[in-house]
C-alpha cells in the first residue's frame, strides 16, 4: 500500500516560508496571487495489505515524528 501525506502550518501560525514566496512572487510580476501557505509532501510505501491498519499506523507516524501537532495539521490518502 501507499500513502500521501500533506502538511501544513495551522491556521494562526505565523508562515514566514509562504510569506516570502508570496513577496518573491509578486516581484516576478504574478499581481494575482493572494495568501501563500508553504508545507510537506510525503509519500510512504507500506508492507500492511489491510487498508484500516494501515491508515490507523501511518496517523501514528504522523503524531509521534512526521508532523509537530502543536502547530500543523495533516491530511492523508492511503490506497
Amino acid at each position: 500500500m501507499k500513502a500521501k501525506i500533506y502538511v501544513r502550518l495551522k491556521e494562526g501560525i505565523l508562515d514566514p516560508e509562504g510569506v516570502t514566496v508570496g513577496k518573491a512572487l509578486k516581484a516576478l510580476g504574478f499581481a494575482g496571487v493572494g495568501d501563500v501557505h508553504v508545507g510537506k509532501y510525503i509519500e510512504l510505501t507500506l508492507k500492511e495489505t489491510d487498508p484500516e491498519r494501515a491508515r490507523e499506523s501511518v496517523d501514528e507516524m504522523c503524531r509521534r515524528l512526521l508532523t509537530n501537532p502543536v502547530i500543523e495539521r495533516y491530511y492523508c490518502e492511503v490506497f
